[in-house]
């Protein structure tokens, strides 16, 4: 499918997965299940699972980025609430502690406080407004002030930019369904037929895949689960587009034309969640 690695979203895998990622080569960021609430068990559950994750899944040379938060999920007050944004410092300096060799994302999305790398997720579906909105290092102080689709700003106030580099870490999100079962899916974007979903994600990679503002990108999503239906593969793992046709859309070799405003040495790649 030409991608290098896979974000785990909102799931600490099996080991097994680990060890046949180390096998193959496969780039793994591994991502804490969210809480639903902010309280004292909480914090004490989720602090001492995601302490026994890092313990357990350390040594594997798969593993390149841990990521505790997701989207302010279980400290939904950040901006107001000094106890949330303690909490994601503290967990991003607990993780540095334990593990000093791997990057860490505080919170990954937006509202970013303590953070190696600052994730964003964006769905626009239009590729010309991922162009403009990503293009050049100019854009970078207005990126910052704007707030995004969900309201919601990339850093906290008290944590500006200081350089790290920017991932467009949840992007695409196009469901495609068969029309019997339109009903009960979901997606960020809808194609019709397998024929529009290819044509929309070549175009969406084709644009994110030179965007130089960008250290790397993830898209959403690899498969099929529950109502999102908005996978690469279905549920059970069949290819809704010929494999060969969507590695060529990523890694920008694909036979259909695409046109695009700029070109440059292609991004690696990560894929969706």
């Amino acid at each position: 499918m030409g991608f290098n690695g896979v974000r785990k979203h909102q799931k600490i895998e099996d080991p097994r997965y680990h060890y046949w990622a180390d096998r193959l080569g496969l780039l793994v960021w591994e991502e804490m299940p969210s809480a639903y609430r902010f309280d004292r068990r909480s914090v004490e559950r989720l602090t001492c699972e995601w302490m026994a994750a890092l313990e357990r899944d350390r040594s594997h040379p798969c593993i390149v980025t841990w990521v505790p938060f997701n989207e302010s999920w279980g400290v939904p007050d950040l901006p107001s609430n000094p106890a949330h944004r303690h909490y994601i410092d503290t967990l991003y300096h607990l993780t540095k502690t334990l593990d000093p060799s791997r990057p860490v994302i505080g919170n990954d999305g937006w509202e970013s406080a303590a953070t190696d790398i600052i994730g964003i997720h964006d769905y626009d579906p239009n590729p010309d407004h991922l162009r403009r909105r990503y293009a050049e290092a100019e854009q970078i102080p207005h990126l910052f002030r704007r707030e995004n689709q969900a309201g919601r700003l990339l850093t906290l106030d008290g944590h500006p930019h200081r350089g790290q580099p920017l991932v467009l870490s949840e992007f695409g999100g196009i469901a495609y369904t068969p029309p019997e079962r339109r009903g009960e899916s979901w997606g960020y974007s809808r194609a019709a037929t397998p024929e529009a979903l290819a044509a929309e994600y070549a175009a969406l990679l084709a644009a994110v895949r030179f965007l130089s503002l960008l250290s790397g990108f993830c898209y959403t999503q690899f498969a099929d689960t529950y109502q999102e239906t908005n996978g690469l593969l279905t549920a059970d793992r069949v290819p809704k587009l010929p494999l060969e046709e969507i590695a060529a859309a990523t890694t920008g070799n694909a036979s259909r034309r695409v046109v695009i405003t700029e070109q440059a040495p292609a991004e690696a790649a990560l894929r969706g969640d």
